[in-house]
């Protein structure tokens, strides 16, 4: 007896299918007019304009003039759909190999990109955030950029890999400001915040002089700078002189 698959077994078989561009196209009917990729990157551009929650299959039919029945052609759900939409948003990685300096400056500038890259599609970040993401290509390709730059490091394999997660967790972290910033909302907060720690110093007094040294004044530079660096001075002490 054969056992029965789940349908979130077949989910992910056609996720990957999908991703790599294995999909099998029904043989009779008419001649496709549509792709997987342009129904994708349609879809690309609802979220990068109105967000995540506008994307449906008949938000995105409408792009194409077709009703969304017919999309299923073509892609086998919202979910196959949000992972190619991913794959093709991230795009290929940034060339960091011809960085000079070595594996250092390349990773910064690997991370600079990455971030560049969820600045421009912030909605990758929900996309990506709450279940498994099945990898495409792309992400891949990332992934081996990253790897690539510590090869000569001498570090192990599964260091190399836990630096490249960290760095993503800074990344992503650091997108997630950008995306929660309120100007307003943030005025109205440190007022608030200014009128407890008069009444309540006496309670938090590391705090409030934290607070009057300027811990949480504006400051130059990209907020990926900070975090960036003291994880590749933690790398940095691993690696054997």
């Amino acid at each position: 007896m054969v056992a029965k698959k789940s349908p979130k077994q077949v989910d992910v078989k056609a996720s990957f299918a999908l991703l790599w561009g294995e999909q099998e196209l029904p043989s009779r009917g008419p001649k496709p007019s549509l792709t997987a990729g342009r129904i994708a990157e349609a879809a690309i551009g609802i979220a990068d304009r109105e967000g995540l929650a506008a994307v449906s299959l008949a938000r995105v039919a409408k792009e194409f003039g077709v009703t969304a029945m017919a999309l299923y052609r073509y892609v086998p759900g919202k979910t196959e759909l949000l992972d190619l939409m991913v794959d093709l948003a991230i795009g290929p990685p940034a060339a960091v190999a011809g960085v000079p300096g070595g594996w250092r400056p390349q990773l910064t500038e690997w991370a600079r990109q990455c971030l560049a890259m969820y600045r421009r599609h912030p909605w990758i970040l929900a996309a990506t955030g709450t279940r498994r993401q099945i990898m495409g290509p792309h992400q891949l390709e990332w992934l081996d950029t990253a790897l690539a730059a510590l090869a000569g490091t001498g570090l192990s394999a599964p260091q190399r890999h836990d630096t490249f997660l960290l760095l993503v967790g800074h990344i992503r972290h650091v997108a997630q400001q950008y995306v929660d910033q309120d100007e307003a909302a943030s005025e109205e907060w440190a007022q608030l915040t200014a009128e407890v720690m008069e009444r309540h110093e006496e309670r938090f007094p590391a705090l409030t002089e934290a607070i009057a040294a300027g811990a949480f004044a504006p400051r130059d530079g990209s907020p990926l700078d900070f975090g960036l660096e003291r994880i590749l001075d933690g790398v940095a002490a691993l690696i054997p002189r």
